[in-house]
C-alpha cells in the first residue's frame, strides 16, 4: 500500500482522497498538509488521516512513501524539488508548473533521486480518449494530419475572487491552467511535441484579472497543425477531434466517439463512465511497483508547461512563439 501525504486538501484535493481513500488495495492517503487544520477536522475524520500544516513534516516522516501536491501552482516547482531530494515519489496536480525552466529543474531533481513522478492529467483516463489514442496509434485513421480541441465551462471555484487562483500569476492564458491544458496535454501524446504557439486571450465578461476567451493555433514536430479553445465564462463542453488522412476521430465529452471515414460514414461508439481520479492514482502506485520513474514522458511534461508559457506570451506580443 502506497501512503500518501496530500498537500492541499480543499475543493479538488479532496475529489482526490474520496476517489480512492478504502477503495484501493494499492494506494491510500494518510496525512495531508492544509493551512487551516480546524477546518479540515472533519475532512480528517472521515478519511483517517493526520495533519499538520508542515510539508517539511510529512517529507521527513518514514511512514510517508509519497506525496500529492493540490497546492498552488506556483508553489509546485519548489515542493517538487524538495520532495525529490526527501525520497518522496510525487504526484503533481497540472498545471505541472507555470515556467519550462521549473519545470525542467523539477525534472532534473526527480531523475537525480530515482523517484517516480506523475502529473494529475485525469483525463488520459477518459473512456473515450484511451479508446481514441489506441485507434490512432493502430494506424485506424491514417497518418494524423490535424488536431482541434476545445475545453470550457461557466465560472467555478476558480474564478472567485477570494481564490489563489484569481490572478493572472497563478492562472496566465486564462483558462489554460485550469481546463485548456487537458487538451495541450492529449494532442502532445496524440500528435507529439508543440514546436510554435499563435495565441489571442482576453477578458471580455469577467471581473476579476484572469481572462475569459483563449484561442491559439499550434504546429507540431511532425507538421500536424492545431487549434485549441477555452473559455471560463460559457456553457461546458468538452471535445477533441482528431483528422487522418483516410478518417477521423471526435471525442465528444469523456464517454462518446464519432469515427468517420472518407466517405461520410459515421460511427457512434458510446462507454460506461469511469472515476478517472481513481484510475490515475493507482496507475501512479502501480508505477512505483514497477520501477517506472516517469509516467509521462519527462520531454511530454516540459513541452506542455512550455506550450502554456507560449499561450501567454504570444497574446500578449500578439506573434508566433517559437518552442525549442
Amino acid at each position: 500500500m502506497l501512503r500518501t501525504a496530500i498537500c492541499g486538501a480543499g475543493h479538488w484535493g479532496t475529489r482526490l482522497i474520496e476517489s480512492v481513500q478504502g477503495k484501493s488495495n494499492t494506494i491510500a492517503f494518510t496525512a495531508a498538509v492544509t493551512r487551516d487544520p480546524a477546518g479540515k477536522r472533519a475532512l480528517a475524520e472521515r478519511f483517517g488521516l493526520k495533519l499538520t500544516m508542515s510539508y517539511a513534516e510529512v517529507l521527513a516522516d518514514p511512514a510517508v512513501d509519497a506525496v500529492l501536491l493540490a497546492t498552488p501552482h506556483s508553489q509546485h516547482a519548489e515542493e517538487i524539488v524538495a520532495a525529490a531530494k526527501a525520497g518522496k515519489h510525487v504526484f503533481c496536480e497540472k498545471p505541472f508548473t507555470l515556467t519550462r525552466a521549473e519545470a525542467e529543474t523539477a525534472i532534473a531533481a526527480c531523475r537525480a533521486a530515482g523517484i517516480t513522478l506523475q502529473v494529475g492529467f485525469n483525463r488520459r483516463y477518459a473512456p473515450a480518449y484511451v479508446d481514441m489514442a489506441r485507434r490512432i496509434a493502430a494506424g485506424e485513421i491514417g497518418r494524423l494530419r490535424h488536431i482541434e480541441g476545445q475545453f470550457s465551462g461557466p465560472p467555478s471555484y476558480q474564478i472567485e475572487p477570494d481564490n489563489w487562483r484569481s490572478n493572472q500569476t497563478e492562472s496566465p492564458g486564462g483558462s489554460m491552467t485550469a481546463r485548456g491544458v487537458h487538451v495541450v496535454d492529449s494532442m502532445v501524446n496524440l500528435a507529439g511535441l508543440v514546436t510554435t504557439v499563435f495565441a489571442f486571450s482576453g477578458r471580455l465578461q469577467l471581473a476579476i484579472d484572469v481572462d475569459d476567451t483563449t484561442s491559439c493555433l499550434l504546429r507540431f514536430a511532425d507538421g500536424v497543425t492545431g487549434y485549441l479553445g477555452t473559455l471560463h465564462a460559457a456553457s461546458q463542453f468538452y471535445r477533441i477531434h482528431a483528422f487522418g488522412s483516410t478518417g477521423a476521430l471526435e471525442m465528444r465529452g469523456e464517454n462518446e466517439l464519432l469515427a468517420s471515414d472518407l466517405a461520410g460514414k459515421v460511427q457512434r461508439i458510446a462507454y460506461d463512465p469511469v472515476d478517472k481520479e481513481h484510475a490515475e492514482l493507482e496507475a501512479f502506485a502501480d508505477a512505483i511497483a514497477h520501477g517506472t520513474t516517469f509516467v509521462t514522458a519527462p520531454d511530454a511534461i516540459v513541452n506542455t508547461v512550455a506550450v502554456t508559457e507560449a499561450v501567454a506570451a504570444s497574446a500578449r506580443s500578439g506573434e508566433a512563439v517559437a518552442i525549442g
